[in-house]
């Protein structure tokens, strides 16, 4: 296999704006701390109102860099690279959503957060539920950009591209900017353990249907997702059931996006992103309704 056909395997796990012109925010506080065993690192930028920043599988914190400015205006943002990913060490444990949700959650405690919205894309966006499940009282809103709840919602072809993923994909990377981004990388490690954790089978419904606190769905009209998938998770979380009124009095507590003209590599580089996220968060938790019960249909 080619060099180019392997990284075009990295699929629904690499965003494809990242490169090696991404230098670390000036404005930026960086620093260290260890949970759970594992030394995470994590840069603050601005004050306000904590919103943490969940990148995607290989890539890393930077991702997010074109919209920290205009996300920093009014809050405090908080870019955590995540176990094995850029400038976070690895251990000996397997790379699981739920373990690095716990990360996440020993991390806010540690800045002496009380509460915060978090934000997650893609593999960043799984750890972001799962921070949402197994610790709802640390969040306040949650942001899910480009993410399953279940396996089977991915397109088969992201599922076959999952099932290539191993150590011989890893060594490829040494032909990317990304090698000399993040140096300290095991490259063939880290593919080892995201081809293992993105085999995983996994349904989270239920958990998706008891999540209690304001979300935002963020999705492109040609995601790697099945778009039946993403209304029902619109679903789970109580929306699309009815008419919101005319005083938008039946409206869910749950919002839902859809950009048009990306896809879920490039859906990061959305100009519109800011634009659909930041008056979510600004939002008052009155002006978006009480979350309403629902059930797993």
């Amino acid at each position: 296999m080619s060099t180019s056909k392997a990284l075009g395997l990295l699929g629904i796990i690499l965003f494809s704006g990242m490169s090696a012109a991404a230098a670390q925010d000036q404005d930026s506080k960086s620093g260290e701390v260890t949970v759970n065993g594992l030394k995470i690192h994590y840069a603050i930028r601005g004050t306000g109102m904590p919103l943490i920043l969940l990148h995607g599988g290989v890539a890393a914190s930077e991702v997010f860099d074109p919209h920290l400015p205009a996300l920093s205006e009014k809050r405090k943002v908080i870019t955590v690279d995540l176990q094995a990913h850029g400038r976070t060490s690895d251990i000996d444990r397997p790379l699981r959503c739920e373990l690095m949700a716990d990360d996440i959650a020993a991390l806010i405690v540690h800045l002496g957060i009380e509460q915060a919205d978090v934000m997650g894309y893609s593999l960043g966006g799984g750890v972001a539920l799962q921070v949402a499940i197994r610790h709802p009282k640390l969040l306040r809103k949650l942001v899910i950009i480009s993410t399953t709840f279940k396996r089977d919602g991915w397109y088969p072809e992201c599922l076959a591209s999952m099932d290539q993923l191993g150590p011989a994909l890893g060594e490829s990377m040494k032909q990317t900017p990304l090698y000399k981004l993040y140096p300290s990388v095991n490259w063939s490690k880290l593919f080892t353990k995201l081809g293992d954790l993105l085999r995983q089978d996994y349904d989270w419904s239920q958990d998706v249907a008891a999540i209690n606190v304001p979300t935002l769905l963020v999705f492109a009209d040609a995601d790697a997702i099945r778009m039946t998938h993403i209304l029902e998770f619109f679903a789970l979380l109580g929306g699309g059931q009815k008419d919101g009124g005319l005083d938008g009095s039946g409206r869910p507590t749950a919002q839902l996006a859809i950009l048009p003209g990306f896809t879920h590599y490039d859906l990061l580089s959305s100009p519109a992103l800011v634009s659909v996220v930041n008056p979510f968060l600004d939002a008052s938790i009155s002006e978006l309704g009480e979350p309403k019960d629902r059930k797993i249909k």
